[in-house]
């Protein structure tokens, strides 16, 4: 291990080659997953698995180098939904404000009951026993958890994001993260005392306050920022809003980083300034954070010492955290009058969970719901439903011709500004 004094610290540059075949492996991979017809970010996700603790072990979350690693890719998700609420159209979210609503509730109501249900039928739970109830409550809580960044890269690689489809699943996400948290609080708090209800919903209702006030203050200041359009203070300023948003989000509210990112984002939309913004953030995540990111989902699964009936579980567990999002979800779309590929569309991208769903499970593991047996079949899960959202996006949104948005029109614009980008 190679090591040099700075001052008084000890710098591990180890961390340079850890990015280098990060880089490497996710671009390589990404150009092969565009060859045969997948989206870029599927090669990226296969890429961290292949030079992960699973197959090479080249590169691992160990010692300050992970460290820096799980930071890097922290700020890859935040900066992604960042993105993804500056190309948000506020017309289509207030639109389709009640469908997001009623299609975050479909995909809570029906993860929690099936996974419940699976925890309990597969190991045999004494539902007479209170803790063992709350274990099963707590599985079917994981599973409600949804994870759109995945989802927002591969709708922007085909040009969706924009419109009523990509719309509907952002905001449903975020009433999502809402939903999942108040859940998880209460089934908490009964095997947790110290963990109060009330002060979850008081906290929930002054974030809204907050965020009312601040897009009050930044519609108001609105013609002092689109002056600032095209220069690179702009794009500096908003960074640290996103950033700051995010911090006190999580901090202060228990609310993911990545929702206050994607409100960041979702309060600048509509500023001339969006677009500048939008460009700047793009360019810097496309080419470093969101690489550590997408390949960071690979690089932690580990399935060393997984028993047969374990790996048996995660097989059920991940076949009812698909089907249960696709159709709670996919049903929710149905009743708020989408089309029958609409409703699929939206299913499909609601079943990633990705790191949320990690975050749920470790609380768990805090508090004696789940074991640290039962945290490797959840992993399985996480990277099955991270890795297979992407292809089944694609196959969802195929025309009659059998091609894909990005084929033709207005998505070929967008696919040629990414591959001047890549060229550059």
């Amino acid at each position: 291990m190679t090591m040099a004094f700075k001052g008084e610290c000890l710098v591990d540059y180890k961390f340079l080659l850890s990015l280098a075949i990060i880089f490497f492996s996710t671009k390589l991979l990404g150009i092969l997953a565009k060859k045969i017809h997948l989206p870029e970010v599927v090669g990226a996700l296969v890429a961290g698995i292949i030079i992960g603790p699973s197959l090479l072990g080249v590169v691992n979350f160990d010692g300050d180098v992970g460290t820096f690693i799980e930071y890097a890719a922290e700020v890859g998700v935040i900066l992604l939904m960042y993105g993804a609420g500056l190309e948000t159209d506020m017309t289509e979210l207030k639109n389709n404000a009640l469908a997001s609503f009623v299609v975050a509730v479909c995909g809570v109501v029906l993860p929690l009951a099936l996974g419940a249900g699976a925890y309990a039928l597969f190991f045999h739970e004494n539902l007479a026993d209170h803790t063992e109830v709350l274990k099963c409550i707590f599985v079917g809580v994981v599973l409600t958890a949804t994870s759109v960044s995945i989802t927002v890269q591969t709708l922007r690689e085909m040009g969706k994001l924009r419109g009523a489809v990509g719309t509907t699943i952002l905001g449903a996400a975020v009433i999502d993260d809402i939903l999942g948290i108040i859940v998880l609080t209460i089934v908490t708090s009964l095997a947790d005392s110290e963990v109060e209800v009330s002060t979850v919903f008081i906290k929930i209702g002054i974030y809204a306050v907050a965020l009312v006030v601040l897009f009050l203050v930044i519609k108001a200041i609105k013609p002092f920022i689109e002056t600032r359009d095209g220069k690179r203070r702009a794009s500096i300023f908003g960074l640290v809003f996103c950033f700051v948003l995010s911090f006190a989000s999580e901090e202060f509210f228990g609310i993911a980083d990545i929702t206050g990112a994607y409100f960041a984002g979702l309060m600048l939309c509509n500023s001339k300034t969006a677009k500048y913004l939008d460009d700047r953030v793009e360019t810097i995540n496309n080419h470093f954070f969101a690489m550590i990111f997408f390949a960071s989902i690979g690089i932690k699964a580990t399935f060393s010492g997984m028993s047969g009936s374990l790996w048996m579980f995660a097989i059920v567990l991940t076949i009812v955290a698909v089907f249960s999002k696709l159709f709670g979800c996919g049903l929710g779309a149905k009743i708020c009058k989408f089309t029958g590929k609409e409703s699929m569309q939206i299913g499909v991208g609601m079943i990633s969970r990705g790191e949320v769903a990690l975050i749920v499970a470790a609380k768990g593991q805090q508090v004696g719901l789940i074991g640290e047996d039962l945290f490797a079949p959840i992993v399985v899960m996480v990277i099955v439903t991270t890795v297979i959202t992407p292809l089944l996006l694609k196959l969802v949104f195929k025309d009659k011709n059998g091609g894909t948005p990005s084929d033709s029109g207005e998505d070929k614009k967008e696919d040629a500004t990414v591959k001047e980008e890549a060229t550059a």
